[in-house]
């Protein structure tokens, strides 16, 4: 025992038990270095948190900060406290894992603050905003891999400071036994997504934003976690996906290199229908129209029915959700146009009357028939 702990000892009671003088110690560490941390942290922001990037590292090092100043506390404080041999011994051991804990913890934080500081150059805002998406789901991706990682590389050489349970762990790594095979087994689909993440980082089959179709579904990238997607389909419903899947199925991604999209409307109507003067009037209402991007105008005749021709119209937009909006406009103005300006021109089915010959009172005989030009 040190003369600081003698010192100690004698201002209690000589009853007091010795883990009482402990505990009494690493209370009050613990209290001082709240205090004071609370002191130093406050007047930190009064003076300096006015700053946006300050404020922000302040607040994100809050709890690190308070955690390293009680590790300092109870370290100074620690040879006052009346232990020697073992207990001491594992005094140590438990400081040396509650450092390595502080130096993982600072590497992440610091980590998160460097990765979301650059994210802050990009806009996802915007209407051009492929490159950002690109960038923000690289970062999102990675910190989260990194996150995960570096907290297991912490645990783990945490743990490493203590004898048994080091032995235990190389026992464990080295052993190709049945518990060994079912720890493999449990881990593979935490693992498989691990690894599917840090390929979506690298390659970006998707990304946050990104308007996808999967088994039917259609809907925005809402959210890119460590393990799985959520899609956010149009009616406001939430589809999770495990990061894997996207590496063993086929989906549709609308916005892979630009959003931009080309959307069809499909019109039925009678042979009759002045193509041209339907043409000139899909120009007119694209010209008017604030949604169409100006690039893609085109109406052709698809197909010839027995009753009806088919006419596709294709219109480009600058995004899915516009595009759609662009096809509902162009459907509902072409139908107006036709039943006011052309109303023969919608379907319709033809018969023909004639007089069979013979027939009393010249008894009249209808019949149903095709367009004659139909092919």
């Amino acid at each position: 025992m040190t003369d600081a702990a003698k010192l100690l000892f004698s201002l209690f009671p000589g009853s007091t038990p010795p883990w009482l003088v402990v505990l009494f110690v690493l209370l009050a560490a613990f209290v001082a270095a709240w205090i004071v941390h609370a002191a130093v942290h406050l007047i930190a922001c009064r003076f300096f948190g006015r700053r946006d990037n300050v404020h922000t590292i302040l607040k994100r090092t809050k709890g690190l900060t308070r955690f390293a100043l009680i590790i300092l506390t109870v370290s100074a404080l620690l040879p006052l406290a009346p232990l020697s041999g073992g207990a001491l011994d594992g005094t140590h051991r438990v400081l040396l894992a509650a450092f390595i804990v502080l130096v993982g913890w600072l590497a992440i934080v610091s980590l998160n603050i460097a990765l979301e500081r650059y994210a802050r150059n990009f806009r996802v805002d915007v209407t051009d905003n492929l490159t950002a998406r690109k960038a923000v789901t690289q970062v999102q991706l990675l910190k989260r891999v990194l996150d995960i990682l570096l907290i297991v590389l912490t645990a783990g050489l945490a743990l490493m400071s203590f004898d048994s349970v080091r032995q235990f762990g190389v026992s464990l790594f080295a052993s190709a036994g049945v518990a060994g095979i079912a720890a493999g087994l449990a881990a593979r689909p935490l693992l498989g997504n691990l690894i599917a993440g840090m390929q979506i980082a690298i390659t970006q089959p998707i990304r946050l934003g990104d308007v996808l179709v999967i088994q039917g579904n259609w809907g925005v990238v809402e959210e890119i976690t460590s393990t799985y997607v959520v899609l956010k389909i149009w009616d406001w419903r939430r589809l999770i996906i495990p990061l894997s899947y996207f590496f063993d199925n086929p989906f549709e991604n609308w916005t892979r290199n630009s959003a931009d999209l080309i959307g069809s409307v499909m019109l039925y109507v009678d042979y009759t229908v002045p193509v041209d003067a339907v043409r000139a009037k899909l120009k007119d209402i694209l010209q008017a129209s604030p949604q169409w991007d100006g690039q893609v105008m085109n109406l052709q005749v698809t197909d010839a029915g027995d009753q009806t021709i088919e006419l596709r119209v294709l219109v480009s937009a600058k995004d899915s959700g516009t595009a759609f909006g662009l096809r509902c406009e162009v459907r509902e103005k072409l139908i107006d146009f036709l039943r006011s300006e052309y109303p023969g021109a919608l379907p319709r089915r033809r018969t023909e009357t004639f007089l069979e010959k013979g027939a009393p009172n010249g008894r009249a005989a209808t019949v149903a028939s095709a367009p004659s030009n139909a092919h």
